[in-house]
């Protein structure tokens, strides 16, 4: 299939960020949110990450102008998926929002464009269930920051077509990504590992065991991980990753998944990581400092 436009809908951290390497893989990208604050942001994390690739010497003004040319930016969501091939969904982890999204995509895209959801645990048959074309509908589990991380997690559901499945493995590629193939199982396979790996970690760390850092630091040289699991935890969210476990438990009718109250409590007083400035970590300073 010819990848020539692609819509990206929603402009958080994900959303931005799989726009802004689409745009940068050549392809017309539209990005939309129905928050304009939120897709003024999206933007401007894009052109601010571009800057700091020319401050860097990694990229040049040439670069940056032939990727912003392929990048528009939109508040209607008719306009954003127009003509589209592909259209990868990146709001947040709410299964009613998405399938609200999807609905609507149905009958906005083309009959021919791959619908795709970027979601790290939902299961992806019951976002396609409320469509009448569930052959169109796929995971793509992209990761954060997602113009730096290689990996693409794609999910196939039972009622998907092969087809989808290959222009979902040739988009990822093209984007630079490796893609792995997994089933549509609860948690996938990465979101399940990662999520288990950072609960126990924040268990250590409720009970004392050793600091933030040096759990972290443990796992980073012992185990050579790129990143701690409590430091990732917070990237992606620690209201997220209680998400994903709960949703694990109840699938899997298995309290081991559930959260450690530490955890529970960090969300509830609103401390959900890099985001909010305060999570495991400190990051109010822009800096990574121990609490």
């Amino acid at each position: 299939m010819t990848i020539r436009r692609v819509a990206v809908i929603g402009a958080g951290t994900m959303g931005s960020g799989i726009a802004q390497v689409s745009a940068q893989t050549g392809w017309e990208t539209r990005l939309f949110d129905a928050f304009p604050e939120s897709l003024e942001r999206g933007m401007r994390n894009i052109e601010d990450f571009w800057e700091r690739g020319i401050s860097k010497g990694k990229t040049t003004p040439n670069q940056k102008e032939d990727w912003s040319s392929n990048l528009i930016s939109t508040g209607e969501m008719s306009e954003a998926v127009e003509g589209s091939d592909v259209v990868i969904e990146a709001v947040p982890e709410k299964m009613e929002l998405k399938r609200s999204i999807f609905e609507e995509l149905e009958n906005l895209a083309p009959s021919n464009a791959i619908l795709a959801t970027n979601t790290s645990g939902l299961p992806i048959s019951e976002i396609a269930a409320h469509t009448s074309c569930p052959e169109r509908v796929i995971g793509m589990h992209f990761f954060n920051p997602v113009p730096l991380m290689k990996l693409l997690e794609i999910v196939r559901h039972d009622a998907v077509d092969e087809r989808t499945v290959s222009t979902a493995k040739e988009v990822g590629e093209a984007m630079g990504k490796t893609t792995i193939l997994v089933r549509d199982i609860p948690g996938f396979a990465t979101s399940r590992l990662g999520v288990v790996l950072g609960n126990e970690a924040i268990r250590m760390l409720a009970e004392g065991v050793a600091s933030a850092s040096d759990i972290d630091t443990a796992m980073r040289l012992g185990y050579r991980h790129p990143m701690g699991p409590l430091e990732l935890s917070d990237l992606v969210g620690l209201d997220v990753r209680r998400d994903i476990l709960n949703s694990l438990a109840e699938a899997f009718d298995d309290d081991s998944y559930r959260p450690h109250p530490l955890l529970d409590e960090m969300v509830e007083s609103g401390n959900l990581g890099k985001k909010t400035g305060v999570g495991v970590y400190d990051w109010t300073s822009g800096e990574k400092k121990e609490r």
